[in-house]
């Protein structure tokens, strides 16, 4: 598996699977980032290219690799295949960072929401992801509803 922890990504982003599935993974909680990776895997289903991981631990940040991967498809570079974002991030929560970027980003990859508690799924819909799983990170679940979602 490819990892860059990064504040602001700069590099190569193209919708089409190619060499690697490329997941952006949002969270303030370095711990969470980390479960999230390992539970990915180096592959998340044999069928899918290998993970290619890209963290960030700010809502700029975050932003900023949107940019960079939207610019970069433009150019018919890989963009991020999968967003997995922690919706319990402060200050600014993944709820909200999703709901932004399916409004400001034109087709915006898929996103994956990491909420609260099972009673948060209204926020997961309010935010248009398009899957969500409670904390703490249940590793099959989320290497399951991720391979969904790729799918």
């Amino acid at each position: 598996m490819s990892h860059t922890q990064t504040d602001v990504l700069s590099g190569p982003a193209s919708k089409v699977p190619a060499g690697s599935t490329r997941v952006l993974v949002y969270s303030d909680d370095s711990t969470v980032r980390a479960q999230v990776i390992a539970g990915l895997g180096r592959r998340i289903a044999l069928d899918l290219p290998p993970v290619e991981a890209i963290e960030v631990a700010t809502g700029p940040a975050l932003l900023a690799a949107m940019e960079e991967s939207t610019k970069a498809t433009l150019k018919g570079k890989k963009g991020f295949d999968l967003l997995v974002l922690d919706g319990e991030a402060v200050p600014e929560g993944g709820m909200g960072l999703a709901r932004q970027i399916k409004d400001e980003f034109f087709n915006s990859p898929p996103v994956l929401l990491l909420v609260g508690r099972p009673d948060d799924a209204w926020l997961a819909t309010w935010s248009r992801a398009e899957g969500y799983l409670a904390h703490p990170v249940d590793p099959f679940a989320l290497v399951s509803l991720a391979a969904k979602i790729l799918r």
